[in-house]
């Protein structure tokens, strides 16, 4: 990465003063080196707490400029996009405003740009802060439920994202600003919008676009983040809500584009009612694998199948609105 590559961090928050208090800490205490030009663009998104105020403190001795804008329509798409406008730099890196970077963060994601000049996007692991342990019948899941969480790890060998069929998540990703020319902004019918349905999806969606148009992102092992689990998500109740949520984003986004990231062109499947036809396959097998783990009594087995149930309801409910 040149000098004339700069840098945009951009953190969409809602409502998180402290928790972006920590996060705006960790940015200011990297190891960057002079030859990277930064920034950092907060995009409040309706917050009524003392967000501004943590802002405009931290600018005062950031060793780079902080700069605040406001989003007055709710919802995740609507704030990145609005800090899409904003940004000065031609490469923009996102955050949560609930994560701590390594020092090295920033590092890693500009000597990836710069090295691999073909690439359009990179992105790292997210690994778990546990404000309450976490729970054994979590851990007894495996990796299956990691993404409830934002937790990922995809090893410590950097890969082509189209090659594996992966996308990063929006925890920790960086852009060139000219892919957004080519295949657009974020969808606002997708992502968190302060309902009580926890819609996602923006990102998987992004990335359709960005396959169509020919983009190839990598995983960077270096480009490291913790990412604060609040206790309230620790519980059964809210992996519910979420899968939930996810079935709902997922049919929409399948209705914009109906291959899949796996190459099934979901217009070619068969289908019962307009449904296709395997999701009731899967949901037969989730509900076999569910009775299997309540007479072993694995309570982790069973909730892992129980969540793809709730995204299958999701999924019905969704596609039988849609019809």
């Amino acid at each position: 990465m040149t000098q004339s590559d700069g840098v945009t961090v951009l953190i969409c928050t809602w409502n998180r003063a402290a928790l972006l208090r920590e996060t705006l800490a960790s940015l200011s205490a990297m190891n960057v080196t002079s030859t990277v030009r930064w920034e950092v663009v907060i995009v409040d998104n309706n917050s009524t707490d003392t967000t501004r105020d943590v802002v405009e403190r931290a600018a005062r001795t950031f060793p780079v400029p902080v700069r605040y804008q406001f989003e007055g329509r709710q919802g995740k798409s609507f704030a990145m996009n609005a800090g899409l406008r904003a940004a000065a730099e031609p490469i923009i890196a996102f955050a949560d405003d609930d994560v701590r970077v390594d020092r090295d963060w920033l590092a890693s994601c500009s000597a990836a740009f710069r090295d691999h000049p073909d690439i359009d996007y990179v992105g790292g692991p997210v690994a778990p802060i546990w404000e309450a342990p976490c729970p054994t019948w979590f851990e007894r899941t495996g990796r299956t439920l990691w993404g409830t969480l934002a937790i990922l790890d995809y090893g410590a060998e950097p890969f082509v994202f189209e090659e594996r069929q992966k996308v990063p998540l929006g925890a920790n990703f960086a852009v060139r600003q000219t892919l957004f020319g080519k295949a657009g902004d974020f969808n606002p019918t997708l992502g968190r919008n302060g309902e009580r349905v926890l819609l996602g999806q923006e990102l998987p969606e992004f990335f359709a676009r960005t396959r169509r148009v020919g983009a190839r992102g990598m995983y960077i092992p270096g480009m490291r983040v913790g990412h604060h689990v609040p206790a309230r998500r620790l519980r059964p109740e809210y992996f519910r809500r979420w899968w939930y949520g996810k079935g709902i984003s997922r049919a929409r986004m399948e209705a914009m584009h109906p291959v899949t990231e796996l190459g099934l062109d979901l217009r070619q499947v068969s289908t019962v009612a307009g449904i296709p036809r395997f999701l009731f396959g899967t949901a037969a097998r989730d509900a076999a694998r569910w009775l299997k783990a309540l007479l072993r009594g694995d309570r982790g087995e069973r909730f892992a199948a129980e969540t793809q149930l709730w995204y299958f309801g999701g999924q019905l409910r969704e596609r039988l609105r849609q019809r």
